[in-house]
C-alpha cells in the first residue's frame, strides 16, 4: 500500500475537526474530493496507522430531544448541524461514519519525518496565489520577513510570490474553508520548502498542534 497526498490531507482535516462528528459527504465536501476519494483515503489512513477506530474507545450519551417547534421551523434543505462525541448516538456499529480518529503520535511522527520525503515539494514559477509556509497569515508573526513569500498558484490570488504545488489541488480552496486546517498545511509547506530556522519553527508548531504530549522516549540500557 502507497499513501497518497489525499490521505495525509484527510488526516490533517480530522485532526482540525477535533471532537466535531463528520461523515464522508461532510468530509467530502469541505475538501473538495469525492466521497469515495475520502473514504478510500481514510481505510488507508487506518492501514497505515495514521488513523485507528474509534468505536470502541468514545463514550456516547443521549441527546436531548429537539423542541417541536425548531424541528418544525428547521429547512429540508438546511444543513444539519455538527454534533460532537459526548452528544452523538449510533444507531449501530455500522451506522457510524467518524469511526476513525487521528493517531496524533504516529501522524506526527510522519508529518515531521516522513511526508515531506514522500510528497517532496514541486516549485513552481513565481506568480499571484494563496500564501502558505512562512507567508500565511497564521504564519507570518512566528518568522521575520525578508524573503518572497511562498504561494500555492491561483489566478484570483491576491499575494504574488514563488509558486509551490500545493499537496493536493484541492487544498487552496480546503483550507481557505478551516483556518485550523490551513495553519497546519502552511506548516506542512515551511518544513518542507522552508529555509533552516523556518524549517525547525514549523516542526516544532506541528508538533505542539498534532502531538502536545508525545510518548517518552525509553532510554538505552547500559551495559
Amino acid at each position: 500500500m502507497i499513501l497518497k497526498p489525499q490521505d495525509f490531507l484527510v488526516a490533517l482535516k480530522l485532526l482540525a475537526l477535533g471532537d466535531l462528528h463528520w461523515t464522508y459527504a461532510r468530509l467530502a465536501n469541505d475538501l473538495s474530493l469525492s466521497a469515495s476519494e475520502t473514504h478510500a483515503a481514510v481505510q488507508r489512513g487506518l492501514a497505515a496507522g495514521l488513523l485507528m477506530d474509534a468505536g470502541l474507545a468514545r463514550a456516547y450519551v443521549i441527546p436531548p430531544p429537539t423542541p417541536p417547534l425548531m424541528a418544525r421551523e428547521r429547512s429540508l434543505h438546511d444543513p444539519e448541524p455538527p454534533l460532537t462525541t459526548s452528544s452523538y448516538v449510533p444507531k449501530s456499529r455500522s451506522s457510524l461514519d467518524s469511526a476513525a480518529v487521528v493517531n496524533t503520535h504516529n501522524l506526527a511522527e510522519f508529518a515531521l519525518h516522513g511526508a515531506k520525503y514522500a510528497f517532496a515539494p514541486d516549485r513552481l514559477p513565481p506568480g499571484p496565489g494563496v500564501p502558505t509556509g512562512h507567508a500565511a497569515p497564521a504564519l507570518k508573526a512566528l518568522f521575520a520577513d525578508g524573503h518572497e513569500p511562498l504561494v500555492w498558484p491561483d489566478a484570483q490570488g491576491t499575494v504574488r510570490g514563488e509558486g509551490i504545488a500545493p499537496l493536493h489541488p484541492c487544498v487552496p480552496a480546503a483550507a481557505l474553508r478551516d483556518p485550523t486546517l490551513y495553519e497546519l498545511l502552511a506548516l506542512f509547506d515551511a518544513l518542507r520548502a522552508g529555509r533552516a530556522r523556518e524549517r525547525n519553527v514549523a516542526a516544532e508548531r506541528l508538533q505542539t498542534l498534532i502531538d502536545p504530549a508525545p510518548l517518552p522516549v525509553r532510554k538505552a540500557r547500559r551495559g
